[in-house]
């Protein structure tokens, strides 16, 4: 039931929230590494 949730709450993340996979993660801002970091805590979840 919980990897459930969090593959759907992945799908979710893939359409509503940017990537910034090809960025580099110290010229990111606050909030572009809180999307990040939550994305990966998702998709850690999940798996």
């Amino acid at each position: 039931m919980k990897k459930q949730v969090f593959k759907l709450l992945v799908k979710l993340n893939k359409i509503l929230l940017p990537g910034y996979y090809k960025k580099d993660p110290m010229k990111l801002t606050t909030f572009q590494k809180a999307v990040l970091g939550f994305r990966y805590w998702a998709l850690t979840n999940s798996l």
